[in-house]
C-alpha cells in the first residue's frame, strides 16, 4: 500500500491526467499484492468499472449543461433574481447565489456554474462597486450548489459505485442544498453590513418582477421538469437526463439565442466531458479493485475502531478524512477510492446509505473550491482574471460555512432523510 500511496502522489504532483493517475496506482497496487497474477483481467475490470447502465444519464445532464450554457439562459436568471431581490442592500450578492442555485438544478456541475458566473456575475459586481476578489469567492462557493443541488452527476457516480438509489440521493439533495444557500445568505447579509455593500436605487417593483419572471420561466421549469418528473416516479434518472435535454433545446429555440449550427460543437463537448467522466471511473474501477483485494478497506475500518467505537467519534474522524481528502483529489477521482472504504465504516455503525452519500458527496464537493487543488478556484481565476492568492484569502469563510452545514446535516439524519422518507 506505500507504495501505491507514493505513486499516486508523485503522478499527482507531476501533472499526469487523474485517469492515468488512478491507472498507475491501481497496477501498482495490483503489482503489490500478488506480482503478476491480476494483470490479465485489468481489461476486464476497466470495462467494468463503466458497464453499469446507471451511468447512461451522465451524458444527457452533461448536455443539458451544455446547451444551456450557449442558450442565453444566464441572462433572463439574472434579470429576473435582480428585480427580486435587487434592491435591497448587497442584492447583487444574493442574486449570485440565487442564480446559482437555479444553474445549479439545470446543469449539475460546478465549474460549468462557476464558468457562467465568473464570466457574467464578476463584471456586473465589480462595476457596482463590490470587491472583485470578494465577489469571485462568492461565486466560486456558489458553484459547488452545482454537484449538490439535483440533478448531480457526483451523487449519479455515488450511487453508482455505491448500489444506492439515484432517485433518493437526488432527493436528499435539495434540503442540504437550499441550507448550504441559506448559510452564505446570512453571510453576505453580514458582510453588507460590514463592508457597507452598495444598495440599488429604487424599490420593489411587482410587475417589474412579473415580467421578468415570464422571460424566465422556460428555464425556470426545467428543474421543474427534472425534478418533478425523478421524484413523481414518471421517469427514471436516465430518462429524465433525456427530457431535460429536450426541454433545454427548447427553450434556447425560444430565448433564439440557440442556433442549429452551435449543436454539433455541443454534441463534442459532451462527449469529451463524457469520456474524461468514464476514463476515471474505469482507472478508478482498477485501483479500488486493488486496494479491496489487498484488504485495504477491512484495514482502515479496524483501525478506526480499534480507536473507538463511540458512532458520533467515528462519524468525525470520517469527516476529517473526507475534508482532507478533498482539498487534495479530484472530486471523481475520491469517490471511487474512497466509497467502499467510508461505506463500510459509517454504514456499519448505523448512518442510512443515502445519508452517509450525501455527507461523503458534499464534503468532496466542498473541496473543490477549497486550495490548494481546488479546481473550481483554478476555473473561476481563469474565468475572471482574479489572483488565485487573492481568491484563496476570501474564499475560507464560505469554505466555513459550507462544513458548518455539512457537519450539522451528519449528526442530523432527520433533516437530510425528511424529503426521501417522505417521498419513499
Amino acid at each position: 500500500m506505500l507504495m501505491t500511496v507514493i505513486v499516486l502522489a508523485f503522478s499527482l504532483v507531476i501533472g499526469m491526467p487523474i485517469a492515468f493517475v488512478l491507472g498507475l496506482s491501481g497496477v501498482t497496487e495490483l503489482f503489490m499484492a500478488d506480482g503478476f497474477r491480476y494483470f490479465t483481467v485489468i481489461a476486464t475490470k476497466l470495462f467494468d468499472g463503466v458497464n453499469r447502465v446507471s451511468l447512461t444519464c451522465v451524458p444527457f445532464f452533461i448536455m443539458t449543461g451544455e446547451i444551456m450554457n450557449g442558450g442565453g439562459v444566464t441572462q433572463r436568471l439574472i434579470g429576473f433574481m435582480r428585480d427580486l431581490v435587487g434592491h435591497v442592500r448587497g442584492g447583487l450578492a444574493y442574486v449570485c447565489v440565487l442564480v446559482s442555485m437555479v444553474l445549479a438544478a439545470i446543469l449539475g456541475q460546478a465549474n460549468a456554474v462557476a464558468t457562467i458566473m465568473g464570466a457574467v456575475m464578476v463584471p456586473e459586481m465589480k462595476k457596482d462597486g463590490y470587491p472583485e476578489a470578494y465577489t469571485g469567492a462568492l461565486c466560486t462557493a456558489s458553484a459547488i450548489l452545482g454537484p449538490i443541488i439535483p440533478p448531480s452527476t457526483t451523487f449519479v457516480l455515488f450511487a453508482t459505485l455505491a448500489n444506492v438509489s439515484i432517485k433518493s440521493l437526488f432527493i436528499a439533495g435539495i434540503v442540504p442544498g437550499i441550507l448550504l444557500g441559506g448559510g452564505y445568505a446570512i453571510k453576505i447579509t453580514l458582510d453588507a453590513k460590514k463592508r457597507n455593500f452598495p444598495k440599488a436605487e429604487g424599490a420593489f417593483d411587482f410587475k417589474a418582477v412579473f415580467k421578468s419572471f415570464l422571460n424566465a420561466l422556460p428555464a425556470l421549469m426545467i428543474p421543474v421538469i427534472i425534478l418533478g418528473g425523478i421524484m413523481g416516479g414518471f421517469f427514471t434518472p436516465t430518462e429524465s437526463g433525456a427530457v431535460a435535454v429536450f426541454a433545454s433545446l427548447f427553450a434556447g429555440f425560444f430565448y433564439r439565442s440557440l442556433k442549429i449550427k452551435d449543436l454539433p460543437n455541443m454534441f463534442v463537448k459532451t462527449a469529451i466531458s463524457t469520456s474524461a467522466v468514464f476514463l476515471i471511473m474505469a482507472f478508478g474501477n482498477i485501483i479500488s479493485w486493488g486496494m479491496s483485494i489487498d484488504g485495504v478497506p477491512a484495514l482502515i475500518v479496524s483501525t478506526i475502531r480499534g480507536l473507538t467505537t463511540n458512532k458520533h467519534v467515528i462519524i468525525l474522524i470520517a469527516l476529517v478524512f473526507m475534508t482532507i481528502i478533498g482539498c487534495f483529489l479530484d472530486a471523481t477521482a475520491a469517490l471511487v477510492i474512497f466509497t467502499p472504504v467510508f461505506y463500510e465504516l459509517l454504514v456499519g455503525v448505523g448512518m442510512d446509505p443515502v445519508h452517509y452519500g450525501l455527507i461523503f458527496c458534499v464534503m468532496i464537493i466542498i473541496g473543490l473550491a477549497t486550495p490548494p487543488v481546488g479546481m473550481t478556484l483554478f476555473v473561476t481565476s481563469n474565468t475572471t482574471g482574479i489572483k488565485l492568492s487573492d481568491l484563496c484569502r476570501e474564499i475560507w469563510p464560505f469554505v466555513g460555512v459550507a462544513l458548518f452545514v455539512t457537519v450539522a446535516l451528519a449528526y442530523l439524519p432527520g433533516v437530510v432523510m425528511f424529503l426521501p422518507n417522505l417521498i419513499g
